[in-house]
């Protein structure tokens, strides 16, 4: 009788088990489509004509292709120019946050100096203050510097990110200690045990938190929009929003030209989402286990 209860209690947990997986299947389809959705509909509604996108009974697919709209929307802006700019102002960011962001966790993982935590919450402290705050005294201090209308004017106040650093500090400290004693021993000094050492041993970190950086410097907009205000330092979000103003006020907004250039705008993002996405799971992974 025993027997055949421990046998029927093992039968329900493997129903259990397997109810669970279903579920858990069943909940990653839905979340998969409620976050794609939106894009697929960008990139169906970017080849739709704009009568059709207007039809008050939705189409989930095309009924004529119109991939003009990408060649009209090249011609009416120039996407080329705007595209130059977010580049760089994207690796100028990129740049800077490395190099600090590795130095500083550096310092607040391995360092040894009086009030290193203390100086650490007021970094992370820093994480709580959005730029929407701070822009008035920014704009002033770069306005005086003469930096408005410019790259440096644009990089320069997210060369540095707590969340990098943040991101960064917790991988470094999961990595003993015994690696650093040994390349000191070797002649390493501190730039060739961060660059030689432990950037290598946190590559998955590294990727993660330079592909988070890449998404906000490419879809920055509101500090971009402040600081330029010349045509040879826009970015594309100012492009957008530009390609928006460009059909306000006619008779039926272009639409599907519209969507064209948000297609174009984060094609990079996604595509390097993609190629890195393992990277990033790994990364944040690491990071929430110390």
């Amino acid at each position: 009788m025993g027997t055949i209860s421990q046998t029927e209690l093992n039968r329900r947990a493997l129903m259990r088990k397997r109810y669970t997986a279903i579920f858990q299947v069943l909940l990653g389809i839905l979340v998969t489509v409620v976050a794609f959705y939106p894009v697929y509909w960008m990139l169906i509604s970017s080849v739709k004509s704009q009568d059709e996108i207007l039809l008050l009974k939705p189409t989930f697919w095309p009924k004529e292709f119109h991939f003009e709209n990408y060649t009209n929307v090249l011609q009416k802006v120039n996407f080329a120019k705007y595209y130059a700019n977010t580049i760089i102002m994207t690796a100028g960011i990129l740049i800077c946050q490395i190099v600090t962001g590795m130095f500083a966790a550096y310092g607040f993982s391995k360092g040894k100096f009086k009030y290193k935590n203390t100086l650490f919450y007021l970094v992370l402290g820093a994480l709580m203050i959005p730029i929407q705050v701070t822009f008035i005294p920014l704009y002033i201090m770069f306005a005086h510097w003469h930096l408005t209308d410019t790259y440096i004017g644009l990089i320069l106040p997210e060369a540095v990110s707590p969340y990098y650093i943040f991101m960064l500090r917790q991988t470094f400290m999961s990595i003993d200690n015994g690696y650093i004693d040994a390349a000191k021993i070797d002649g390493l000094g501190k730039v060739g045990i961060i660059t030689r050492i432990l950037g290598p041993m946190c590559r998955s970190t590294l990727f993660t938190v330079t592909l988070v950086t890449f998404t906000n410097g490419w879809n920055s907009y509101f500090w971009p929009k402040i600081i330029s205000k010349d045509e040879a330092h826009r970015v594309l979000t100012i492009g957008l929003a530009k390609l928006r103003d460009t059909f306000a006020g006619q008779g039926t907004m272009n639409n599907h030209e519209i969507m064209a250039g948000a297609v174009l705008a984060i094609l990079p993002v996604i595509i390097l989402f993609f190629v890195f996405q393992k990277y990033m799971l790994t990364g944040y992974s690491k990071a929430a286990m110390k």
